[in-house]
């Protein structure tokens, strides 16, 4: 298969693509080769092992997709509709197996290119104005910020990406697996010399597809929480620990040889989020930490060995300092060979505390063992104490550049993973604390219906009872399952950061965060289970501490907007600003993207975060040596926040990131940046470029107020429009749950998540993120834009030339606004609605159907029509030519792929039955997310 051209074509043969489009190509040659040779090798790999006349079949149905998509073609629209609507059920399986293979190799070859590119600037020593490290460096560098101020602001830096769980990672292991090979592969070519070398990649590359056409597509059973965790750790193993030390040496060595401290570590939620997912327990948290505790280790122990095999440094030649030599002599390495190789046996000894750390912490065994597993080392402190003997030994001695080259990476990623890998958040939503709350004090007979308490009582009560060391619980009281189970998991987070360290768990987020005691709820089980210090009595707020911070989650509109007020209340408290002085001085508040869009639309939604953003900042501000962190909760798709995070960061409010950051990363987001080694780097120092260009350069950039204020009228009128659909429309729902595959994504074995908080139907309960996967895969993509045609349209009623010219100097000026419209332009670029009329085709009452469907259209004309006036062109990407030449390549591709899911869909619930159809849909909503890629 083969992206192709506007030339003759043979007809057994898939046409090269772009050959007509010289303008379009321009720069890209290397890309359209390898997507024409990917293609290509599809194409012989699906002749071989479906037949020729399969082939055949997907080919007349590629040339039609082209022609409809790409050059409106009513007539090959017809056709094609009616080829794909004779399909068998096994037939159409094998078409949709073939376009989506075919997503995924395109993919591979364009995130292959950028690299190359990327690669070839470094190596003629340009820097080029694409987002990069380099790039900031010289803008900080244009700007007089010396690299004593950048060191100093990595120095208080904290910027964390956190993997999360949730479904909308539909590619299996395996298949990233072999992916990563046809990459490594693809990337060979480059350099390769000769016929023959090329030939043989050639081979190399035919034997890699024919294994991915062979290798089943879908999982046949539900992802468990295990299974998610070890799907989170083997980004570790490809990219985290090895790309991390690799970062921060770049770093340095830009920075002139000065040294910072880590600011980036990695989070985690799988095993710990356990809001709306009853399969997260306290187990499950053990095994999460069990586990990331022996990647850790696993890593440390073949480094270890590697080193130990290379430092063969004889004492003869290179002398050692006497901390080196006592290190050696506690090894217990006897061996008469290693007597003069003190290095040698230093590292003998660390490999053997190693081994007994693994053995005590995991019960795993290590591999190799020149002598027995010693003295587990206490924590990793102990062991990082060790590699610095080591270290300062070979430096004091000449070795210098082994040192620095081998050794100091190993010490890096022990500062920054040590035992725990990845610090593990606690996530569980705030009824669920007032429940067992309120059955805790019932059994305690301290207050029969804590529920039934006004807020001010609640507050009153559970001050009372933080500032008195009795404990509430009572030992010999039986509890209910769900208040047991809390209780456990907390407890079970004060064990595992006794095993593996306080950054092991440091976080406690409150979901669904609506008033001051959902805060106060979490202190009082913290203080029930082990993790609080002192009480809030006056008497002790010297020495009062809790081990986790309670991280307030902001969702719907109204919370982002009582989130200040929430917060001052809070801090006003008695003794609370004494206690987080005292917990670490660190606030952390996390503002969720996906809720706030599902709720008021992405105006509104964006709006308030801003807003919500802005005014935490300036509070913060006046609180003495508390540090604000917000935490940013995004999802791949637009809808839920997405979009490149670089220009997420950089739209961020002036004053409200100082080196200070977490966001989410999830679903297949995860894959599309660190499943590749190569591209996890880069994609890791973007989010450093970007925090620092916000911090040092974006402080005294606040937009002026008639931006605020046009930004304010556009989110009202845009919310307006968008719920006015969502929530005030009779029958929205059933359109909903009938034009999209909502129902078929719930059964896509995708995750251990339920894709609904509560058994029903409503919007509100359900997950934001099958709600904009959903929308995705039907091309609508509706919460990445619907409200944004109506705002703009309403706002240039009034004196619309001096109306529109504010907006374009908004789109210029305002990085925030200019960040809002690329993403929404982006988004827009993805739908279809001529494909979403055949979506709209599954709705039974087609009354309905043409009624909301219709809202639906005449929205997206405004919204098309509003980005063509602000930005001056009908064209959409025009400041993103690359993304523009992708997705022209690839929307024939997908296209089939819709059709063939409505198809399959439409005969599904006519009561169609089989593994075939069943198989077909599951397939197409991966290959679609492919095609997409930002889609969860």
């Amino acid at each position: 298969m083969q992206v192709e051209a506007q030339t003759q074509e043979k007809p057994d043969s898939l046409a090269p693509m772009a050959a007509a489009e010289p303008e379009a190509a321009k720069g890209d040659e290397s890309l359209i080769e390898d997507i024409r040779l990917l293609g290509r090798l599809l194409g012989d790999a699906v002749r071989e092992h479906e037949g020729q006349s399969a082939f055949e079949r997907i080919e007349t149905i590629r040339r039609l997709s082209v022609s409809a998509s790409r050059y409106q073609d009513a007539d090959a629209d017809r056709n094609l509709d009616a080829l794909l609507r004779a399909l068998t059920a096994e037939e159409a399986r094998t078409v949709i197996r073939a376009f989506s293979y075919f997503s995924h190799l395109a993919n591979i070859a364009e995130d292959l290119h950028p690299l190359q590119q990327r690669a070839r600037a470094q190596a003629n020593g340009s820097v080029s104005g694409a987002p990069s490290l380099a790039t900031t460096l010289a803008h900080l560098r244009k700007a007089a910020v010396g690299v004593g101020k950048i060191a100093q602001a990595l120095s208080h830096g904290w910027i964390s990406p956190v993997l999360t769980a949730h479904p909308t990672e539909v590619r299996r292991k395996s298949l990233l697996d072999a992916e990563h090979a046809i990459f490594k592969l693809l990337a060979a070519r480059e350099h390769l010399r000769g016929k023959a070398e090329r030939a043989q990649n050639e081979m190399q590359l035919r034997a890699r597809i024919a294994q991915l056409w062979q290798t089943e597509l879908l999982r046949h059973s539900r992802l468990t929480v295990r299974d998610e965790i070890e799907n989170t750790l083997s980004y570790y193993r490809s990219t985290f620990l090895r790309e991390i030390p690799r970062l921060y040496a770049d770093i340095e060595q830009r920075l002139e040889g000065l040294r910072v401290p880590p600011f980036l570590r990695m989070g985690a939620w799988v095993g710990g989020d356990r809001d709306g997912n009853p399969n997260v327990t306290a187990e499950s948290l053990s095994t999460a930490m069990r586990m990331q505790c022996e990647t850790a280790l696993r890593f440390y122990l073949v480094e270890v060995h590697e080193l130990g095999a290379e430092l063969s440094i004889s004492r003869r030649y290179a002398g050692c300092t006497k901390a080196l030599e006592e290190l050696a002599a506690r090894s217990g390495d006897d061996n008469p060979h290693r007597d003069d190789e003190p290095y040698r046996r230093a590292l003998i000894g660390v490999y053997s505390r190693l081994a007994g750390t693994l053995e005590k912490l995991t019960g795993g065994q290590a591999a190799r063992h020149a002598v027995a597993p010693g003295e587990p080392y206490a924590n990793s402190w102990a062991l990082l104490a060790d590699l610095v003997t080591i270290d300062e030994s070979l430096r004091v001695h000449h070795s210098e550049v082994i040192a620095t080259q081998r050794l100091e990476p190993l010490i890096r990623a022990v500062e920054v993973f040590g035992f725990h890998l990845a610090t593990l958040d606690l996530r569980q939503s705030s009824d669920r604390h007032e429940e067992t709350i309120a059955e805790l004090l019932k059994v305690a007979r301290i207050a029969d219906d804590y529920a039934a308490l006004t807020e001010a009582e609640k507050q009153t009560l559970l001050l009372r009872l933080l500032s008195d060391p009795r404990p509430v619980r009572l030992p010999q009281a039986t509890y209910s399952e769900n208040a047991a189970s809390e209780l456990t998991i907390v407890e079970r987070a004060a064990e595992m950061r006794r095993l593996y360290g306080d950054e092991a768990i440091r976080h406690y987020i409150i979901s669904h965060t609506e008033t001051v005691s959902d805060l106060l709820e979490v202190l009082l089980l913290q203080k029930e289970c082990g993790l609080m210090r002192g009480t809030l009595d006056p008497r002790d707020w010297e020495k009062v501490a809790a081990d986790l911070i309670i991280v307030p989650l902001f969702e719907t509109i109204d919370d982002l907007r009582n989130a200040t007020p929430i917060m001052r209340e809070f801090y006003a408290l008695p003794g609370i600003v004494k206690l987080i002085l005292n917990s670490g001085a660190q606030q952390d508040i996390m503002l969720g993207y996906s809720d706030s869009n599902k709720d008021g639309g992405i105006l509104t939604s964006m709006w308030e975060l801003y807003r919500t953003s802005t005014a935490l900042a300036e509070f913060f501000a006046s609180l003495p040596n508390i540090t604000l962190r917000l935490f940013h909760g995004r999802g791949g798709t637009v809808g839920r926040g997405g979009g490149p995070s670089y220009d997420a960061i950089l739209a961020q409010p002036p004053g409200t990131v100082n080196g200070q950051i977490r966001l989410t990363e999830q679903g297949e987001v995860i894959a599309a940046k660190y499943a590749n080694p190569q591209i996890g780097h880069v994609n890791l120092e973007l989010l450093v470029a970007a925090t620092l260009e916000a911090t040092l350069l974006s402080q005294h950039k606040a937009p002026p107020p008639e931006f605020l204020e046009a930004a304010e009228k556009l989110s009202q009128t845009g919310m307006s429009a968008y719920r006015g659909l969502v929530y005030g429309t009779e029958g929205f729902v059933d359109f909903f749950f009938s034009s999209t595959p909502i129902a078929e994504i719930a059964s896509l074995n995708i995750g251990s998540r339920p894709a609904s908080r509560k058994p029903s139907r409503r919007i509100e309960d359900l997950r934001a993120i099958p709600w904009s996967f959903s929308w995705a895969q039907a091309r609508v993509a509706l919460p990445g834009w619907f409200g944004f045609g109506s705002a703009i349209a309403h706002f240039l009623e009034e004196d619309g030339e001096a109306q529109l010219a504010l907006l374009r100097r908004m789109s210029q000026e305002w990085p925030f606004f200019g960040a809002l419209l690329s993403n929404i332009d982006m988004i827009l670029s993805k739908t279809d609605m001529s494909i979403a009329r055949h979506y709209a085709g599954l709705v039974e009452d087609r009354a309905l159907a043409e009624r909301i469907f219709g809202m639906i259209a005449d929205e997206h004309a405004r919204a098309l029509d509003a980005l063509e006036k602000i930005r001056g062109s009908k064209e959409r990407l025009a400041d993103n030519p690359a993304l523009a030449r992708s997705l022209r390549h690839r929307i024939p591709y997908i296209a089939p792929l819709n059709y063939l899911q409505v198809e399959l869909i439409r005969r599904h619930r006519l009561g169609e039955s089989g593994d075939d159809i069943r198989e077909g849909i599951l397939m197409s909503i991966n290959g679609i997310s492919a095609g997409l890629r930002n889609t969860g």
